[in-house]
């Protein structure tokens, strides 16, 4: 039988590898979300890239990451309300 399999796992391991889990998802889920970001607000804010932003650029970069990261938390605040209200369905 498969060590791995979860039948074979205690409850105390079940939860150590949901945690894990969880935090491998998380880590993923910001790198995903700097990555995006850093496309996105590069693509609408550096109209033509030099050795440097100038004031004007600077701004728009902020303005956009932080517009991305609230758009992104709302999305995941949402997101984690849905699964939790069907998780108590259950």
């Amino acid at each position: 039988m498969n060590a791995l399999a979860p039948e074979s796992l205690s409850d105390k391991e079940k939860n150590e590898l949901m945690q894990q889990i969880k935090q491998e998802v998380a880590v993923a889920s910001a790198q995903e979300m700097l990555s995006k970001m850093s496309e996105k607000c590069f693509k609408k804010c550096v109209v033509k890239p030099g050795t440097s932003l100038d004031s004007s650029e600077q701004k728009c970069v902020a303005m956009c990451m932080d517009r991305y990261m609230d758009a992104f938390n709302l999305v995941s605040k949402t997101y984690s309300a849905r699964i939790q209200r069907e998780h108590d369905r259950m």
